[in-house]
């Protein structure tokens, strides 16, 4: 009796996590897929639904029979998404290796730092996090424009002549990337250092490496997968973002998450917006499941 009620509860805990994506991620992803082989249509909501469920098996079979892929094929055709997704994932990737360049260094000290001090650098890098998102991009707006506090500061100290524009440009996007998303790069990356075993670096100093060579030999090679961890968590979530670019890069930025929202809103083509997010969501996926496949087979040849 008590084998039988703990597979029992081994089923429903392997489940929840099964049931959570079913309801918040696959539901809605078909629910956008299904959007996304509509036609446009000027009426609330603005497409003309591909299928018809309240028809039964034949509304089923009508719709499938006169799926049409036209809007995915639209993207091919038009350069404007093309272009904002190539933007997109440059912009993603140099955030990502600044990221990582700038939250490297303060993970690293964090897990050398003396034990009593750990939970509070820990603290203030989750410190952000208690002010809004919103409120914190707006922040910036004050202090990068042509009279804002980094102008003012630098004038002060005689480093400029005249006011630099940051504001509204590429720079201003990627400050703002690398400020919002720094606590997702500094979190695995020290949850990763402060786990590694001290005595091989001790090791390798009594055989005689310099500390830079056991930094690339040793530490690095063990941190990996922090490193991993923490730009799939930086670059995921960047290559869709609106408000960064919307705010800071001005109206002359191409990113897919404000062709996006213009497809949405401005222009209401449901439609084509449903492919754009279900492309980028394709785009996003594919190569993390690939990776995964790779780590787990490397894992087994391992062992």
């Amino acid at each position: 009796m008590k084998s039988l009620t703990s597979a029992l509860l081994n089923r429903v805990v392997i489940a929840v996590p099964y049931l959570w994506l079913l309801i918040f991620f696959l539901v809605p992803f078909f629910i956008v897929f299904k959007i996304s082989l509509s036609q446009p249509a000027i009426a609330m909501p603005p497409y003309t639904p591909t299928f018809d469920l309240s028809e039964g098996l034949s509304g089923l079979w009508a719709g499938l029979s006169e799926m049409s892929f036209s809007n995915y094929l639209w993207l091919t055709e038009d350069a404007l998404y093309i272009n904002s997704y190539l933007s997109s994932l440059w912009i993603a990737g140099v955030s990502t290796v600044l990221t990582l360049l700038v939250g490297y260094p303060m993970a690293y000290a964090m897990a050398r730092a003396p034990e009593n001090l750990r939970p509070i650098l820990l603290m203030l890098v989750i410190l952000p996090f208690w002010t809004s998102f919103l409120i914190r991009v707006y922040a910036w707006i004050g202090i990068l424009k042509t009279e804002g506090l980094l102008n003012q500061f630098l004038l002060f100290i005689g480093i400029i002549d005249q006011p630099l524009v940051i504001l509204n440009t590429s720079t201003a996007i990627y400050i703002g990337i690398v400020y919002s998303y720094l606590p997702f790069m500094v979190l695995p990356l020290y949850a990763t250092l402060e786990k590694m075993d001290q005595s091989l670096i001790e090791a390798a100093q009594d055989l005689g490496c310099p500390p830079l060579s056991s930094f690339w030999k040793i530490t690095f090679p063990l941190s990996l997968p922090g490193v991993v961890a923490g730009c799939m968590l930086v670059f995921i979530p960047a290559v869709g973002e609106f408000v960064i670019p919307d705010l800071l890069g001005g109206s002359r930025t191409l990113m897919i998450g404000k062709t996006l929202w213009n497809e949405f809103f401005a222009n209401r083509d449901w439609p084509v917006s449903s492919a754009v997010a279900i492309v980028l969501l394709l785009i996003l996926v594919v190569p993390i499941v690939f990776f995964q496949r790779a780590q787990a087979r490397s894992q087994e040849k391992g062992a």
